[in-house]
C-alpha cells in the first residue's frame, strides 16, 4: 500500500512517469523500512523542490500513512 502511494505521488510530479520506480528494503534491526524513490535525472528538481520542500512534504505524507499502518519508514530519493 505504501509503495503504491509513493509511486502515485511521484508520478504526479514528474514529466516522465514511466521512469519512476520504488525499491523497498527489508526492515532493519529497529523495524524501519526504507523506500528508495528513483526518478529520471531531469525530474530530480521537481521531486526535491526548492530548498527540499517537496521532498519534505512527500516524507511527511508517507510517515503519516505509515503511522496509520503501524509501520516505521524512511523515504530516500536516489
Amino acid at each position: 500500500m505504501l509503495k503504491e502511494l509513493l509511486m502515485i505521488i511521484a508520478q504526479g510530479l514528474v514529466d516522465d512517469p514511466a521512469c519512476v520506480t520504488v525499491e523497498v528494503d527489508a526492515p532493519d534491526e529497529e523495524g524501519t523500512v526504507v523506500y528508495h524513490l528513483h526518478v529520471a535525472q531531469e525530474d530530480m528538481g521537481r521531486v526535491i523542490g526548492k530548498q527540499g520542500r517537496i521532498a519534505k512534504a512527500i516524507r511527511t505524507v508517507m510517515k503519516s500513512a505509515a503511522t496509520r499502518a503501524n509501520e516505521k519508514i524512511r523515504v530516500d530519493i536516489d
